[in-house]
């Protein structure tokens, strides 16, 4: 694939990411409609808002790619190009003003991340990247970190909205993680996190039963960045899977060591 196409995909992205943003920045604060998909798992007016107004803009400028979003919208037909987004990853913060929040847009063609834009736009906060161009927040470009030491990494971590049903993983794994590394912090938008590792904030970061749409952005950013992305084993990691460990490179194997133990805990 050209430069250009690259670069347009990009453009293209960034700019639909900042207006989604200003939508949702403009609600920032006000009363909001909530339902709920689940038990914890709710949804805003404001998530299908910025929903429809990034995936009517991705069909209008390219018709022919397949969309999936978050909350359902998009366009599922067939093409090799498939755009992720998630129109509010963070909607708990939102709903309750705690500013981690934020758009997600990824690319990929045939399986590949093309590029990954997101957005906070409270912090006014802009990550991104193309394949093999390297990660910047706000122009700038950035790196991961270099700790090679557990007892001197800060951790992140996510809960899933089912978590009772993994406890069994959850709860040691975490235990274990307490006593061994810095600090673990929990922000709760996982596009967020993977970028606070590309940018060398946190120096790694694992969650269960994430989606596509959760991932696919940041973690091409995480790559580019110099950052490592993976299953709990090791294996590769593509957005369908339920699980990621994600790190500076420098400790991911001391992050798999920790985990390895209680896989067997994991709920098919």
């Amino acid at each position: 694939m050209s430069t250009e196409n690259l670069d347009s995909y990009l453009k293209n992205a960034i700019e639909i990411a900042e207006q989604a943003g200003a939508l949702l920045k403009n609600g920032w604060g006000r009363r909001s409609q909530v339902t709920f998909k689940g038990e914890i798992d709710l949804v805003t007016e404001m998530d299908l808002a910025s929903e429809r107004l990034i995936t009517e803009n991705l069909s209008r400028l390219y018709p022919g790619h397949r969309v999936v979003a978050e909350e359902g919208g998009g366009n599922r037909g067939e093409s090799d190009y498939l755009w992720y987004v998630d129109p509010l990853d963070g909607t708990t913060n939102y709903s309750h003003g705690f500013p981690a929040f934020a758009v997600s847009i990824g690319l990929s063609r045939l399986g590949e991340p093309l590029v990954g834009v997101v957005y906070n736009p409270i912090s006014e906060e802009l990550f991104y990247a193309a394949r093999g161009q390297g990660a910047f927040l706000n122009r700038v470009p950035i790196r991961v970190s270099t700790t090679d030491q557990l007892v001197r990494s800060l951790l992140a971590t996510g809960f899933s909205y089912d978590i009772k049903h993994d406890i069994g993983f959850t709860a040691p794994v975490l235990r274990e993680f307490l006593v061994r590394c810095q600090g673990i912090r929990r922000l709760g938008s996982a596009a967020l996190d993977l970028c606070c590792v590309a940018c060398g904030r946190f120096d790694g970061f694992w969650e269960l039963k994430l989606q596509p749409w959760d991932t696919a952005a940041a973690a091409l950013i995480l790559t580019e960045a110099g950052g490592k992305v993976s299953d709990f084993r090791g294996g590769p990691f593509r957005p369908e899977l339920k699980e990621i460990a994600a790190s500076n490179v420098l400790i991911h194997d001391l992050l798999l060591q920790v985990i390895n133990p209680y896989l067997s805990e994991l709920k098919t």
